[in-house]
């Protein structure tokens, strides 16, 4: 095959090319909890009947719209396959497709939540005054996951054709307008209602559909047919199985040892749950390294440039763990100091050494297993990054996470399980990004 050219879809991965899908992507990341946060801080202000109101919506919204990412990740390995093929009318119809299964998945939720909204509510908040703030906000909000799940969908394609600029802006729009309107609605400032706790719900719904209807116009400027195709529909949904079910897997795993940890104490939970929001933050910059290696691996397997997909694979890898090796170094020497930003309680910061030690130990090893979970994904091989997945969790993690509650390990046993984890999950990608089993040429993605 001839050598690709620099403006090619199967471009050289240089670290500029790189460093220019990973950025933006890493900014369409960072914008939803940087917006949470102000809205957090927005409505806290009301009192602390209406946080707990908004942070049993928040899990609800949030937790079904984690569901559904495979919108967003499946649809840019299929995507980024006829792109790299040099067909971007299919790769921009792989969009289509999964904006209509946005729309589609997105009112079946609104309506199931809709009729079950009150024992939802009731059974998370126990009942009581909590309930009562939430049900508002949950029947408000809960009408912007069509939106969310759009939005998704755009930035799938998108990343398929190597374009994270534009979700980037659209998104910063979104939450800008709803950073907007959030505080005006929830005060009544300028002349506007005082809706409280509702007022953020509507902020966050405004701002939603505008992104939503951002990236349905996109589609239609690329004047592509926007009929439904079932086959492709169904194509979509084999592989959005296969990524529900690795996304369930992590979910039980985190959920286990936040419950687990919270046996342990109040000192111990509180140093859990810094150091976790501490790795979920940095996942996010090792993310978007993962996404730019989701693009390029899949154009690369598309056009059937193989020796470039591998060469893709290995130089994300190098970037991703060079970069997980820094923030390690940061946090390996900020050690005696930085636990102090986010807490002055003695007790916590006792207790936070170990997971931190932990999360530092754990990052190089991350580094390389995020860069290989979106060469594997961008290659379309879902069923197997489901299977090790499950096996790592079912294996190392929480049967550890258990035996410490059992054992009274503590803090020490429940990083021991992530770190068994992640090991495993080391293993697994390592394993089988050398077997060469993912270089599958062509248009039709794996899963």
């Amino acid at each position: 095959m001839a050598e690709p050219q620099p403006d090619s879809p199967v471009a050289p991965a240089t670290g500029r090319r790189i460093a220019g899908l990973a950025l933006p992507a890493l900014g369409v990341l960072a914008a939803e909890p940087i917006y949470l946060l102000f809205d957090l801080a927005i409505v806290g202000r009301l009192g602390a009947l209406s946080l707990a109101g908004l942070a049993i919506g928040a899990l609800i919204l949030s937790t079904l719209a984690s569901q559904m990412t495979f919108l967003s990740y499946g649809t840019t390995a299929r995507s980024a396959r006829f792109f790299g093929a040099g067909d971007r009318e299919a790769a921009v119809g792989e969009g289509v497709q999964a904006t209509w299964l946005a729309i589609g998945l997105g009112t079946f939720i609104v309506l199931a939540v809709q009729i079950v909204a009150v024992p939802l509510v009731s059974a998370l908040a126990a009942g009581g005054d909590v309930a009562d703030a939430a049900l508002p906000w949950v029947r408000i909000a809960i009408v912007g996951v069509p939106a969310i799940l759009i939005s998704s969908a755009g930035n799938g394609w998108m990343r398929g054709v190597q374009d994270t600029v534009r979700p980037l802006r659209y998104v910063v729009t979104g939450f800008t307008v709803s950073a907007i309107l959030c505080p005006l609605l929830v005060y009544g400032w300028l002349g506007m209602p005082r809706l409280e706790l509702a007022g953020s719900a509507v902020a966050n719904l405004v701002g939603q559909w505008l992104a939503a209807l951002m990236f349905c116009r996109a589609l239609l400027v690329e004047r592509v047919p926007l009929r439904i195709h079932p086959t492709v529909l169904r194509a979509q949904l084999a592989m959005g199985r296969d990524l529900i079910l690795r996304t369930l897997a992590f979910q039980a795993c985190f959920v286990s040892a936040g419950a687990v940890a919270a046996r342990f104490g109040a000192a111990a939970v509180a140093a859990h749950q810094v150091v976790l929001q501490l790795w979920n933050l940095l996942a996010l910059v090792l993310d978007s390294l993962a996404i730019a290696a989701q693009s390029l691996v899949g154009a690369a397997l598309g056009a059937g440039a193989l020796a470039h997909a591998k060469s893709v694979a290995w130089r994300v890898t190098i970037f991703s763990t060079a970069a997980a090796a820094v923030l390690a170094g940061i946090f390996a020497v900020g050690a005696s100091v930085l636990p102090s930003v986010f807490t002055d309680d003695e007790s916590v910061l006792d207790a936070i050494g170990v997971p931190w030690w932990f999360m530092v130990a754990q990052l190089p090893i991350a580094g390389i297993v995020f860069a290989l979970d979106g060469v594997l994904l961008g290659a379309g091989d879902a069923k197997f990054m489901r299977n090790a997945t499950l096996i790592s969790a079912l294996v190392g993690f929480l049967p550890l996470i258990w035996l410490s509650l059992a054992f009274g390990w503590g803090l020490l046993g429940i990083w021991s399980g992530l770190s068994t984890f992640m090991v495993l999950r080391l293993c697994f990608v390592c394993w089988r990004s050398f077997s060469g089993h993912w270089l599958v040429p062509g248009t039709a993605a794996r899963g």
